[in-house]
C-alpha cells in the first residue's frame, strides 16, 4: 500500500513539473485565424493577409528561400528552433507569432479574454525593439534598400488590428 502511495504521488510530482516546463509552440496564423478573423471582433487576420508581412516570404529570390539569413526576418517558421514548430509553415512569411510569441499556450479563448493570463502563458505585446530586429537589423549582403526610412510611429498604425470589442 505504501509502494502505491509513494508511486502516486511521485507520478503526480512528475507531472506537475512536466506542466510547468511545457514549452510553447509555433501554430501558425491558421491557428489564430478562427477567431481573430471575425469582423465584429476586428478581423486581424483579414487584415494582416493585406500586409507585406504575409507577403515576407513570397518575396525572396528562389535561392534565399533557404537561406538562414534571409528567413530570419522573411518567415516566422523559419526564424526559430524546428523543435518549436506546431502547425506553422516557413511559406506563411511574417505571421501573427513574429510579434506575439508562439501561440501553442496561449490560443484558447478562455485565455486569451483574459489579458494578464494570456501575458503568462507567453503572449507578447509586441514594442518597438520587437520590430526593430528586422526592420533595422542587419541585412544581408545585396538586400534590397527599403522604399522609404522606417519608422515605427507610422508602420505601426499601418499594420495595427486592434479588436474593437476588448476591454481597454
Amino acid at each position: 500500500m505504501r509502494y502505491l502511495k509513494l508511486m502516486f504521488v511521485l507520478g503526480f510530482a512528475l507531472a506537475i513539473s512536466s506542466a510547468s516546463f511545457a514549452q510553447a509552440k509555433y501554430i501558425g496564423a491558421n491557428g489564430c485565424k478562427m477567431c481573430h478573423n471575425k469582423p465584429e471582433k476586428g478581423a486581424q487576420y483579414a487584415q494582416w493577409q493585406k500586409t507585406g508581412h504575409s507577403q515576407a516570404y513570397a518575396k525572396l529570390e528562389d535561392a534565399d528561400k533557404k537561406n538562414a539569413e534571409c528567413l530570419k526576418c522573411h518567415s516566422t517558421a523559419g526564424s526559430v528552433d524546428k523543435a518549436l514548430l506546431a502547425t506553422i509553415k516557413v511559406d506563411e512569411g511574417v505571421s501573427c507569432e513574429s510579434c506575439h510569441g508562439p501561440g501553442s499556450l496561449y490560443k484558447t479563448a478562455s485565455v486569451m479574454k483574459n489579458k494578464e493570463l494570456s501575458l503568462s502563458k507567453g503572449m507578447i505585446e509586441p514594442t518597438e525593439a520587437t520590430c526593430k530586429a528586422c526592420h533595422l537589423g542587419k541585412k544581408p549582403e545585396g538586400h534590397k534598400e527599403a522604399k522609404k526610412p522606417w519608422n515605427f510611429a507610422e508602420f505601426s498604425k499601418a499594420i495595427a488590428h486592434p479588436d474593437p470589442t476588448a476591454k481597454k
